[in-house]
């Protein structure tokens, strides 16, 4: 009696045990049809990389004009606004240079209101030599009417001809006087072109010396660098007292609200991934956290193209390795979380190509239509 109880009591559990294994394989064989399923549908369209840093595009604060620092306005690590100011350079020489060519316009004013008197002056001398050349004229006329008279009488005998030379010189006196007041008039008048030209000389100076105020102006305003946009100060080099020359890097503005992400995703990822696709981020320095992004452009090359030495395969040492193509994926995470993300984090990527579903498909049936179209 205790053996069979013994048997049935074991062929109990192996029909225990079989009944759990069964149930266990049904679950696993359920649970890899879900997987594959997912996987069909959705999970084979995610494209996922590591290689992906946070970037942003740095801006290096450089000087225009040279000169000693004359204060510093910000430290390290410091957030700025736009318009912000840096750096002050000492401005004395540039505003120096700036009453010189201020000085420079006033003189060249000064010349032009004198040569604007002098035509003054000049319109009255033509007035004048108007005047004398109407009486020259009037005196000629007299003279030429006299030698008219008397020349009939001096051929009759009635005058002398004594009397009719002494008039015909008169006559000929006046007509020259006539022609050097003519030539007077004529002198004075070109002499108002000559004034006017000079008028004109005076205000190109002038012109030339307000561009030069102008430039110098812009270098004394360039002598205080400002934040071009709102960011935080980094590797900040400048220090006060220090000679600077144009173009001098002093230190470094990062525009944290424009961070991006680029992700180097192998060239077997890329084939249906387009801009505007959703992406999951993953930040490592905020572990739990995920991020949205999506994707914003794709590089027109792969990074070795880029590269300060591309690869020329051509040469005979080939070797085939996978490519890495730089995708650009915006964050779209809120003002608290950017505040925390910073230029050259490591961070995870899975971008969801789903959108782009059946488009090899569609292409593979586009290139054998024109295969064949082309035979």
């Amino acid at each position: 009696m205790v053996e069979n109880s013994e048997s049935a009591g074991k062929g109990s559990r192996g029909a225990r045990i079989k009944r759990n294994l069964l149930i266990a394989a049904a679950v696993i064989a359920v649970g890899v049809i879900a997987f594959f399923i997912r996987y069909e549908t959705r999970g084979k369209y995610y494209e996922g990389t590591n290689d992906a840093y946070i970037q942003a595009d740095a801006i290096t604060i450089s000087p225009k004009v040279g000169g000693y620092v004359e204060q510093v306005y910000v430290v390290d690590n410091q957030d700025v606004k736009a318009g912000d100011p840096l750096v002050r350079i000492d401005p004395r020489d540039y505003r120096a240079q700036a009453s010189q060519y201020q000085a420079q316009i006033d003189v060249a004013a000064a010349n032009a209101d004198n040569v604007r008197a002098m035509i003054g002056e000049q319109e009255a001398a033509i007035a004048q030599a108007r005047a004398q050349l109407a009486v020259s004229v009037s005196d000629a006329n007299y003279a030429n009417s006299q030698v008219e008279r008397y020349a009939p009488l001096a051929a009759a005998g009635a005058e002398t001809q004594e009397k009719l030379t002494t008039l015909r010189s008169q006559a000929t006196q006046a007509n020259n006087n006539v022609a050097a007041q003519r030539a007077t008039v004529l002198s004075a008048e070109r002499r108002i072109a000559s004034l006017k030209a000079q008028i004109r000389q005076a205000e190109a100076q002038g012109e030339a010396a307000r561009a030069q105020l102008a430039a110098a102006n812009v270098n004394v305003g360039s002598t205080i660098l400002r934040a071009g946009v709102a960011g935080r100060i980094g590797d900040k080099t400048v220090r006060s007292g220090q000679f600077v020359q144009p173009a001098t890097r002093l230190m470094s503005l990062v525009p944290l609200s424009t961070l991006y992400i680029t992700a180097n995703f192998k060239e077997t990822q890329i084939g249906l991934m387009r801009v505007g696709q959703p992406a999951s981020i993953h930040v490592d320095a905020l572990d739990g956290v995920d991020l949205a992004g999506h994707v914003e452009s794709i590089s027109p090359g792969t990074g070795a193209q880029f590269s300060l030495l591309p690869p020329q395969n051509a040469t005979g040492n080939f070797t085939k390795i996978v490519q890495r193509v730089p995708v650009r994926i915006a964050i779209d995470a809120g003002p608290q979380v950017r505040k925390l993300l910073v230029p050259g984090l490591s961070v995870t990527v899975d971008v969801d190509t789903i959108a782009a579903k059946g488009e090899m498909d569609r292409l593979a049936e586009q290139e054998e239509a024109r295969r064949k179209a082309g035979k």
